[in-house]
């Protein structure tokens, strides 16, 4: 909800807004130490919580995602992996959205 926004939860959108804005600062003082700062912002993955939520909400929910399912904890593991490796070397300041296209 930070990447789109929902009604009754601008306190949830503004903490995500401000990650996202501390990261882009961040990179900015940092990248001249050589320091990379990135953000991951996950979308709907299924666990636990998502997992109470009613079968009719979870069907919603998939429906609105292009790639038609709730991602795995291991989706979000593999982008901060990436993020952390050298391959993401040259890679800073950026918001990097793990949500399956829900948020393009």
């Amino acid at each position: 909800m930070g990447a789109s926004g929902n009604p009754g939860q601008a306190n949830y959108a503004a903490a995500k807004a401000g990650v996202a804005g501390m990261t882009r600062a961040l990179a900015r003082e940092l990248g001249s130490r050589g320091i990379t700062v990135n953000c991951v912002a996950p979308g709907f993955i299924a666990t636990d919580m998502t997992a109470q939520l009613p079968e009719e909400q979870q069907k919603a929910l998939n429906a609105q995602i292009p790639l038609g399912h709730m991602g795995k904890p291991s989706d979000i593991a593999h982008a901060v992996a990436y993020l952390a490796s050298e391959g993401a070397g040259y890679v800073t300041g950026q918001e990097l959205h793990v949500n399956g296209g829900m948020y393009m």
